[in-house]
């Protein structure tokens, strides 16, 4: 059986880590620890529907565009900043 490879779209910055990916050094274990808790914790396990104005999106889209992030990843990241600001 053959396996086929999902293609991943890399974000603006998961590209810019890719091409550098020399600079980068190793971590502790406790430092690695610290990162998978961090992953874990940002975990996104719920779904929310909401209603918004067309162009409130529209805008949403040209900022998460200009960013190089998808508008959900945007919009989730947002949320998350006002959930713990």
């Amino acid at each position: 059986m053959r396996k086929i490879m999902k293609r991943i779209q890399l974000t603006k910055s998961e590209r810019e880590i890719e091409q550098n990916i020399d600079e980068f050094v190793p971590v502790s274990q406790r430092e690695m620890a610290e990162i998978a808790q961090a992953i874990a914790d940002r975990k996104k396990d719920a779904v929310l529907n909401i209603r918004i104005s067309r162009k409130d999106l529209e805008h949403i889209k040209e900022r998460s565009h200009k960013l190089g992030v998808r508008y959900q990843s945007f919009i989730s990241e947002v949320l998350h900043r006002v959930a713990h600001s």
